[in-house]
């Protein structure tokens, strides 16, 4: 990571750029890069293992991962994933969203992803995730596509969310 690292503001439901299907990024340069180390220290410091740039108001199809122990981080930089093949198997998994914080809940995804991706070299890279590496994934490839785990569950477990989140938000000693 680069030493001039920021943390970025995180963008929380119901923003509506979270919704948005984001844009591929036509060329990497060191603006992609500087991105990439921010999104990755914003990560970071929240804590959370996942990120994508919609996430911090930048509609770029770009994701940062480390679903690594903390005492050996292992950290994937994605520019344009792409799923490429899911596997039949499926797992449960709870979730959770830095844009919906403080809640989470079973969601049930493919076991198995292969997904393609560019490295912040440009160099074409291939990846088959399992476990909760394929789950965060999906996850935050799911944000390129304005799409939220919420959108995984039920309508009732979606709509009790939601109403915490809003309640969370209006209160005026709210710590978010």
């Amino acid at each position: 990571m680069l030493a001039t690292a920021k943390l970025m503001p995180i963008i929380k439901v119901p923003d509506p750029i979270l919704r948005q299907a984001a844009i591929p990024v036509a060329e990497i340069t060191d603006g992609t890069r500087q991105l990439l180390d921010d999104m990755a220290a914003t990560m970071y410091d929240a804590p959370g293992i996942g990120l994508a740039a919609p996430q911090v108001n930048i509609s770029q199809r770009v994701i940062v991962i480390d679903c690594g122990k903390d005492d050996e981080p292992e950290l994937i930089k994605m520019i344009n994933p792409e799923i490429l093949r899911i596997s039949d198997t499926r797992t449960i998994l709870e979730e959770g969203c830095l844009s919906i914080p403080d809640q989470t809940a079973d969601v049930e995804r493919p076991a198995e992803v292969e997904v393609q991706y560019l490295d912040e070299n440009g160099a074409s890279q291939s990846l088959v995730a399992t476990g909760l590496l394929a789950t965060c994934v999906q996850h935050e490839i799911d944000h390129l596509n304005g799409v939220l785990f919420i959108d995984h569950i039920s309508r009732l477990k979606r709509d009790m969310i939601m109403r915490k989140v809003m309640k969370e938000m209006r209160q005026p000693t709210s710590r978010k």
